[in-house]
């Protein structure tokens, strides 16, 4: 790979984690309002539009085969949908900082899964690095979880930082002419799929009472789907 390559991912991954970090305070102040589930749907369907039009500006060329598509299936099924659902619903047992800081996390479970699927080398100065981080998401989080939904909400975001790096590790053996907004577009619309009979079922009781009218909401719902879902994801 080209160092100019390497230099492109790593600020684009940088630009990707600055955006998250801002998210888990948006789903935290509007969580209480809209539950996880409901959210992240509303979230998805707000990002499938602004993918879709991203796929327009960039004349994006589709692809089908059923080998590569049903890793993208999957791969929508454990990281859009169950990582997301447990990440916001973690967030909203625990708190914003402990989703932050947990799900950071996730590349020790990568390197894991990476040596495990892609038979990819661990190498020293990988375990080093993610001994170091480790132990700092462990120490950061050790003195904080107080009574059982603290827990709870810790459990969740540890099973979000697991599915999240497993599914990142399925992209990587999707053949290389799937165009990343295309798994993104297309995994996005396997989470709306997957969610949709839940939001239906639970819709008076949850989103008929909500005020999309509201700033902090029509604002945050903005944010987490333009934003942190559609440009973040593709970064």
């Amino acid at each position: 790979m080209k160092k100019s390559n390497k230099v492109l991912g790593s600020i684009l991954l940088s630009l990707a984690a600055s955006i998250w970090g801002g998210m888990f305070v948006v789903v935290k102040s509007i969580v209480t309002v809209i539950p996880p589930i409901e959210l992240v749907w509303l979230r998805y369907v707000i990002a499938f539009w602004a993918l879709l039009f991203y796929c327009c500006l960039k004349k994006l060329k589709w692809h089908w085969d059923w080998k590569n598509c049903s890793l993208i299936i999957i791969a929508g099924i454990i990281g859009n949908t169950i990582s997301i659902v447990t990440q916001e619903t973690g967030t909203w047992l625990s708190s914003a900082q402990l989703g932050s800081v947990i799900t950071t996390a996730t590349p020790t479970f990568m390197v894991i899964f990476a040596w495990l699927l892609l038979h990819e080398q661990i190498t020293k100065v990988k375990v080093i690095s993610l001994i170091l981080a480790t132990v700092g998401v462990i120490s950061i989080v050790g003195i904080h979880p107080t009574g059982g939904h603290g827990l709870l909400g810790i459990m969740m975001l540890i099973i979000a930082a697991l599915t999240w790096a497993l599914m990142s590790v399925i992209n990587k053996m999707i053949d290389p002419q799937y165009d990343v907004l295309e798994i993104t577009t297309i995994s996005v619309l396997v989470a709306i799929c997957c969610l949709t009979p839940f939001v239906i079922h639970n819709w008076s009781g949850t989103l008929s009472h909500v005020n999309f009218l509201a700033f902090n909401i029509w604002g945050s719902l903005i944010y987490l789907g333009v934003i942190s879902t559609a440009t973040a994801f593709v970064m």
